[in-house]
C-alpha cells in the first residue's frame, strides 16, 4: 500500500502544478471538441476518489453532496468554478491525501462493499479501489494534458 500511496502523492502533485499554470478563465475553458475542462477534470478526480474509497467503504468521506453531484461520472460543467471553488479544489487535492491516510492508520476501513466499476474492472477489495484511483486519475491526466493544448 505505500507505492499505491506515493503514486496518488505524485498525481496529486501534477494536478495541483495546474493552478499555478493556469488563470481561472483557461481552468474554465471547454475546448471546441471537448465536453470538460481542466477544473472539472482536477473535481473529478477529487469525488472519484472520495466514492472510491470511501463510499464503497460505507463511509462518508469529506466532500459535499453538491461537489460530488458537481463532479462525480456522467456530468459535465454546467457553470464557470469560482475562484473561491477553485481554492477549494486546490486545497482538497492534498487535504485529502493527509485525511485518508489518518483514517487508514485508524482503522476507519473495517468493511468495504464489492462493486463492478463503470469501466469495467472489479474491485474485491480497498485495496483494488487505491489502485483503480490511481489508473482513473491517470487517465484524467491525460485528458489535462490534452484539453491544456487548446486553452
Amino acid at each position: 500500500m505505500e507505492s499505491t500511496l506515493r503514486i496518488w502523492k505524485t498525481s496529486r502533485k501534477l494536478y495541483l502544478d495546474y493552478f499555478d499554470r493556469y488563470t481561472i478563465e483557461q481552468l474554465n475553458k471547454v475546448p471546441n471538441g471537448f465536453n470538460n475542462n481542466l477544473i472539472w477534470n482536477i473535481g473529478h478526480v477529487i469525488v472519484a476518489q472520495q466514492g472510491l474509497i470511501y463510499k464503497t467503504a460505507g463511509l462518508q468521506g469529506y466532500v459535499s453532496n453538491e461537489m460530488f453531484d458537481l463532479y462525480k461520472s456522467g456530468t459535465k460543467p454546467t457553470r464557470q468554478t469560482t475562484e473561491v471553488e477553485a481554492n477549494e479544489l486546490k486545497e482538497l487535492l492534498t487535504s485529502l491525501i493527509g485525511q485518508t491516510e489518518q483514517d487508514l492508520a485508524d482503522g476507519k476501513f473495517v468493511t468495504f462493499n464489492e462493486r463492478m466499476t463503470g469501466t469495467g474492472f472489479f474491485l474485491s477489495n480497498l485495496e483494488d479501489a487505491f489502485e483503480f484511483n490511481n489508473y482513473h486519475e491517470g487517465l484524467h491526466l491525460g485528458y489535462l494534458m490534452n484539453i491544456r493544448r487548446f486553452v
